[in-house]
């Protein structure tokens, strides 16, 4: 018996949380540059909503968007 779609999808919910924050501050600093003050309360939010879309969309497996999601993350934590 394997891991349901649902709890891969639920687990990719919980992996865009961070995923999402670090764009969020990555596209603060590409607009605003190293200053970037009070920007990431505009950018971080709009960086959780693509990442979650992209957890929730159907043109991915549920593996694939997993897995998309985690390794970004780990690549912003080891390399920020």
């Amino acid at each position: 018996m394997g891991i349901s779609a649902k709890a891969v999808t639920a687990a990719a919910i919980i992996a865009a949380v961070p995923c999402g924050w670090a764009l969020g501050v990555i596209a603060a600093q590409l607009i605003a540059g190293p200053d970037i003050g009070v920007l990431p309360a505009a950018t971080i939010p709009l960086g959780i909503l693509a990442a979650m879309w992209l957890a929730l969309s159907r043109g991915l497996d549920v593996w694939t968007r997993l897995a998309i999601l985690v390794v970004t993350t780990g690549l912003f934590l080891l390399f920020d």
